[in-house]
């Protein structure tokens, strides 16, 4: 069978394509030799304004020239470095030699020998790959995840002034507003993704074992330490990290899987929550025409965005989960347990776009259902008798909880008559009587 959205294996590249088809720019196959022919062309202008005495014959006007390798860098380019891999059976090297050509192109065979000089394959893998990552994050994945941030504000404030019957342990509890409970996502996805944006786009860059064995060798006098920070801190806007093996420890690309992890799991409660709603009728949802909502029952209108999104959130909170405890734990100075883990990179992203296009798409459907809402107030007077035995402690009743243990319990049906007979009951005074008798699910909201 062809490779197409029919016949592919995982639904990311099939049915989910059209979902996740901005991502290919940056975690697909094609996207990793370009970030790497984008560092190894990167790499050789940095040595040549450095410059190293060999590189000062280098005509700085074909800088330009370089770059557009990589900037007009192609399908078939990356298919002819494939090929060469078929020889090499080395993925970077293949890369390498692919530049070479490139340079042949160019006149500028006397430089091709700088190309990849004194580095392993980690050094451009270590900085390709945050490299994309980091794009992807901030060009894809911040986008999608500020949008529904943006649509729950706009609920919470829609919906500010509107009572909720809150449910504790699955029980009436005191009332809230939806709006009030839509920002407690507001806050707690704000929240996570500023953990998310601190943490450094670490990479490592330093030669075959971390230490610029062969850097220093050849040229002593210069400060390579200072050129690598320099490289990947200023020109490529990422984090070097000092001290490495052969490869990036991982720690704080661990410490991103977490937080993208964290932001799901609040994700999957914002879905269960949506979807418990719906299924108590306090929202609806709007139908599309021609849309089926079950095979069987014409009458349903499934949450099925909701339940989408919950499912791919977790495939993807399992997967971030193993890159997270796996990739910082490698033998010694470096085995290859990390190299087939990292090209996994994009599929718990995808997961993770797939869920919030869906929670939005969810989000859009849902009509709110003032009369259910008030509906389910009013079935629930026995709710306010917090707020009565609180006045009645402040007065220095006698054993109110107990009093209203009593009568919210006892009573089958609690309603706005069994409550003003109970406080007519009471011995206090009427001011406080009608305070109480003031009390109603719809206004015992707090503030």
């Amino acid at each position: 069978m062809d490779l197409t959205s029919l016949s592919a294996i995982s639904p990311i590249d099939g049915r989910y394509r059209n979902t996740t088809s901005a991502l290919a720019a940056y975690f697909s196959e094609y996207a990793l030799i370009k970030y790497r022919v984008f560092i190894e062309i990167e790499y050789f202008i940095a040595l040549c304004e450095h410059p190293l005495p060999q590189l000062r014959s280098f005509d700085k006007n074909a800088t330009e020239k370089l770059r557009d390798i990589y900037k007009n860098f192609s399908e078939a380019d990356a298919a002819s470095i494939k090929d060469i891999e078929k020889t090499t059976n080395h993925d970077v090297k293949a890369v390498e030699y692919f530049i070479k050509k490139e340079f042949d192109k160019l006149g500028l065979e006397e430089h091709k020998e700088f190309i990849h000089f004194g580095l392993t394959s980690q050094d451009i893998n270590n900085t390709a790959i945050p490299y994309s990552f980091k794009l992807a994050l901030e060009e894809v994945y911040l986008p999608e995840i500020t949008k529904l941030v943006e649509q729950l504000s706009a609920f919470a404030q829609d919906w500010d002034a509107i009572p909720m019957l809150a449910h504790t342990h699955g029980q009436p509890a005191s009332p809230t507003r939806l709006g009030k409970e839509i920002n407690v996502f507001v806050e707690r996805l704000q929240n996570q993704l500023n953990l998310l944006k601190a943490v450094p786009y670490s990479a490592k860059f330093g030669g075959a074992t971390g230490n610029f064995n062969a850097h220093h060798v050849a040229y002593p006098q210069i400060d390579w330490k200072a050129f690598g920070n320099h490289f990947i801190n200023d020109i490529l806007g990422l984090h070097r990290s000092q001290f490495t093996t052969q490869i990036e420890h991982y720690d704080n690309f661990a410490a991103q899987c977490d937080a993208l992890k964290r932001i799901n799991n609040i994700l999957i409660d914002l879905d269960r929550d949506m979807w418990t709603y719906i299924s108590m009728n306090f929202f609806k949802q709007k139908i599309k025409a021609g849309e089926v909502g079950s095979s069987a029952m014409p009458h349903k209108v499934n949450p099925i965005d909701f339940e989408n999104s919950e499912g791919n959130l977790g495939i993807a909170n399992a997967l971030f989960e193993h890159l997270a405890a796996k990739l910082p734990i490698s033998r010694l100075q470096r085995d290859l347990t990390d190299s087939t883990v990292l090209r996994n990179i994009g599929v718990p992203v995808a997961h993770t776009l797939i869920a919030i296009k869906s929670t939005v798409k969810g989000l859009n459907k849902l009509l709110l259902n003032e009369a259910a809402l008030n509906a389910s107030l009013e079935a629930n007077w026995a709710v306010v008798a917090e707020a009565i035995q609180t006045i009645l402690r402040r007065e220095g009743y006698p054993n109110p909880y107990e009093a209203l243990k009593e009568l919210t319990r006892t009573n089958t049906q609690v309603n706005a008559q069994t409550i003003a007979e109970f406080v007519d009951g009471l011995n206090i005074s009427e001011p406080v009587k009608n305070e109480i008798k003031a009390i109603t699910p719809q206004n015992y909201t707090g503030i």
